[in-house]
């Protein structure tokens, strides 16, 4: 188990960046693949993208492909979300969470969410 803890959220034009990071406390980390998940008002939680435990491989949803980069340092027990080229569908609060098996996009199949961190892009 991990306790996480999402930062740096926060209010962007469109087509600027932020880039989020998920720290964790614990320590089988480095066991889990990470995911990152995103929730916009009135709307069900949905993958965004997630990184196996050894960073081999990376998976993307379609909308973000190509404009975000998920990445992990094992060292500092942190997995990161690169966001460029962000656009006003982005906006809502993103969540990072530990992957328990299963469909890697399905949020059913994570655990330990954290309490997510705001993005909001202004058109």
């Amino acid at each position: 188990q991990v306790q996480l803890v999402e930062s740096g959220g926060g209010l962007v034009q469109a087509g600027g960046s932020l880039r989020l990071s998920c720290a964790a406390s614990g320590r089988t980390f480095t066991s889990y693949t990470m995911g990152w998940f995103r929730q916009a008002p009135g709307k069900v939680r949905e993958f965004v993208a997630a990184i196996t435990r050894n960073s081999f491989s990376t998976t993307y949803a379609d909308p973000v492909r190509g404009r975000f980069t998920i990445s992990r340092d094992n060292f500092k027990n942190t997995v990161y979300l690169q966001m460029d080229s962000l656009k006003p569908d982005d906006t809502g609060g993103y969540y990072c969470a530990a992957h328990r098996g299963g469909s890697i996009a399905m949020v059913p199949n994570y655990g330990d969410w954290g309490q997510g961190t705001q993005v909001t892009v202004s058109s």
